[in-house]
């Protein structure tokens, strides 16, 4: 029987195989390399984002700080060009602030849907 750390199947947005969003830095709920998710997820860190600085300054303003390096918690901080496994619910916060960063569709699983319309995602692919 499944418990709430069980990784849902690992699809991406466009209905393929959930391709990988980045190993450096080490990304994903479970920090794997893969925006996979759980029911254990409450953040739902399902977008396969493109760090930009522009993104990465709002996320500071909002209250969370993506670019200071973290060495505690082995978290180097992210800096523009990064992909990252983002909550999907900041992306969709982000898009109607008009800062969303990128995103790579084959790295976001299918999970993002339940927050973010599809058509908004690919406004921001890569």
């Amino acid at each position: 029987m499944p418990n709430a750390t069980t990784p849902y199947p690992n699809r991406n947005v466009l209905g393929g195989p959930l391709e990988g969003c980045s190993t450096a830095p080490m990304t994903g709920f479970f920090r794997d390399g893969q925006c996979s998710t759980c029911a254990a997820d409450t953040g739902s860190h399902t977008v396969c984002a493109v760090m930009t600085a522009e993104f990465l300054a709002f996320s500071k303003y909002v209250g969370n700080d993506l670019s200071t390096p973290h060495p505690e918690y082995r978290f180097p901080g992210l800096k523009p060009g990064d992909r990252w496994c983002l909550c999907a619910a900041r992306f969709l916060q982000a898009h109607a602030e008009g800062c969303a960063p990128q995103v790579h569709l084959a790295g976001t699983h299918e999970r993002a849907l339940d927050v973010v319309p599809l058509d908004v995602l690919r406004e921001y692919a890569v």
